[in-house]
C-alpha cells in the first residue's frame, strides 16, 4: 500500500509540473511561409511549357504575417524576398485578411491581375475531420486535420492547442487552436510557420483594409466566372487560387 501511495504521489507530481510547463498562447505575431511549385502548376507537353520552366525556379517562396489575440487577426505581407519581383505573379497571392474570430466574420484585400476586391463575409464553414498524426511546427507540437474546401479542394492543416485562438493563415481557421500548418497537395502549395514572437498586440494593430470593390464571396466567384470563362485549365486555377 505505501509503495501504491508513493506511485501515485510521483504520478501527481509529474502530472503538475508538466501542467505548469505548458504554455498557452492568447496573443503574438507568426511569420508564416508560403511555398508554391510553380513547375507542377504548369503541365503539358508543348514546347512554351517546356521553355517557361526553364526560366523560372521551381519553386516561389514568401512571407506573411499573423498578428492576433482572443478575439481579432490580421495576415499580411510580411518581408520581401527580392527575386520574386522577376517570377510569374499569380492572382491573390499577396492579400491582406482582417478576421473576428469571435464573430466569425472576415474582410479580405485580394489583389487579382488588375483589380482590388474587398471582400465581406462571415468565415468559411470548415468540416475538420481531426486525426492522431501529429507534427512538431516552429517549436509546437500540431495535431493533423484534414477537409475538402470549395467543394473539390482536399486540404491538409495541423493546428497547436498550446496558442488558443483559433486562426490560422490566409482564411483557414476554425479547428481548436492555432493553425500552423497548411497544405493543399493537388494545387502545390503549402503553408507553415516558422516562428512565434510573443508580444503584446494592440487594437492599433489591426488596420482593417479598405480599398476594393466590395462584394461578399459569392459576388467575387461570379465575378471571376465571368472573367475567366475563356482561359481553359488555366481559368480554373486562377479561381481556385483566387478563392483560398
Amino acid at each position: 500500500m505505501k509503495i501504491l501511495n508513493c506511485l501515485f504521489f510521483l504520478f501527481f507530481i509529474i502530472t503538475i509540473a508538466k501542467a505548469q510547463n505548458t504554455r498557452f498562447v492568447t496573443e503574438g505575431k507568426i511569420e508564416f511561409e508560403r511555398k508554391v511549385n510553380l513547375h507542377a502548376q504548369f503541365t503539358g507537353d508543348d514546347s512554351w511549357t517546356d521553355e517557361f520552366k526553364k526560366r523560372i525556379p521551381q519553386f516561389k517562396t514568401t512571407y506573411f504575417n499573423l498578428i492576433f489575440n482572443n478575439n481579432k487577426s490580421i495576415y499580411q505581407p510580411g518581408r520581401e524576398i527580392a527575386e520574386n519581383n522577376k517570377l510569374w505573379e499569380q492572382p491573390a497571392e499577396d492579400n491582406v485578411i482582417y478576421t473576428e474570430l469571435d464573430k466569425k466574420w472576415a474582410i479580405s484585400q485580394k489583389r487579382i491581375f488588375e483589380k482590388t476586391f474587398l471582400i465581406q463575409d462571415s468565415t468559411r464553414k470548415v468540416h475538420w475531420k481531426i486525426t492522431d498524426e501529429k507534427k512538431t511546427i516552429a517549436g509546437f507540437e500540431c495535431r493533423r486535420a484534414n477537409a475538402l474546401i470549395l467543394d473539390s479542394i482536399y486540404i491538409v492543416a495541423f493546428y497547436t492547442d498550446e496558442i488558443l485562438p483559433p486562426g490560422g493563415p490566409e482564411s483557414f481557421s476554425g479547428l481548436p487552436g492555432m493553425i500552423l500548418g497548411v497544405a493543399i497537395p493537388h494545387e502545390h502549395i503549402t503553408w507553415f510557420a516558422t516562428k512565434l514572437t510573443i508580444v503584446p498586440v494592440k487594437d492599433t494593430d489591426f488596420k482593417i483594409p479598405v480599398k476594393g470593390n466590395k462584394m461578399n464571396t459569392a459576388g467575387l466567384k461570379e465575378s471571376l466566372k465571368t472573367s475567366l470563362k475563356d482561359w481553359g485549365k488555366y481559368g480554373e486555377r486562377y479561381l481556385k487560387a483566387a478563392m483560398l
